[in-house]
């Protein structure tokens, strides 16, 4: 077998089996590079609602459940924080924040976003151990793809013809976008 059949092979098999985690750091890294725009792992919503006032003084968690029962949140709420005549309570996925006075609330919600947030997760490096070395492997197997692909092809669109050109710019971007960056 020669030399350029083994580069063949090892480019295509390593193609393969790291085709999950090109999808998973490619996804993941889009989102991330637009954060400024939008929160790539939740889907943050806010309402601003009026409620109704009690009719006569509550206090304490009949105050937080009269206010959870007209928005449909009946359910156990985490925590109240009242402050003056406003009144904060933590609910699952959110928080409501009522104006005692008025009545006028800001219900906020917040929903992990489907597959990106599991993507990111992995992105960040979060689960550690096992995973780290596997990221470290997948970094390797990278710059592998990359080397071996430089020569899967003969001849004139090779990296002896414009093979190398395109190889060039490559690398002449990145270099002068640094370049700029840093001499701001």
């Amino acid at each position: 077998m020669n030399l350029r059949k083994i580069n063949r092979a090892m480019h295509r098999d390593l193609g393969y089996f790291f085709f999950g985690m090109a999808i998973i750091y490619g996804l993941s890294g889009i989102a991330l590079n637009h954060r400024h725009h939008w929160n790539p792992n939740y889907n943050i919503t806010q309402e601003t609602l009026q409620l109704e006032k009690p009719s006569q003084a509550k206090s304490g968690k009949a105050l937080s459940l009269f206010f959870l029962e007209q928005i449909g949140e009946e359910s156990e709420y985490r925590t109240q924080v009242p402050s003056g005549n406003n009144l904060k309570v933590f609910i699952e996925g959110g928080s409501l924040s009522v104006n005692l006075e008025t009545g006028q609330a800001d219900l906020e919600k917040i929903k992990k976003r489907p597959i990106l947030n599991e993507v990111n997760f992995l992105h960040y490096n979060t689960p550690k151990k096992l995973w780290t070395w596997f990221s470290d492997l997948f970094a390797l197997g990278l710059m592998i793809l990359a080397i071996s692909g430089l020569f899967i092809l003969k001849g004139k669109n090779g990296i002896t013809g414009r093979g190398a050109w395109i190889t060039a710019a490559g690398l002449i971007i990145p270099l002068v976008l640094l370049f700029l960056y840093l001499n701001r």
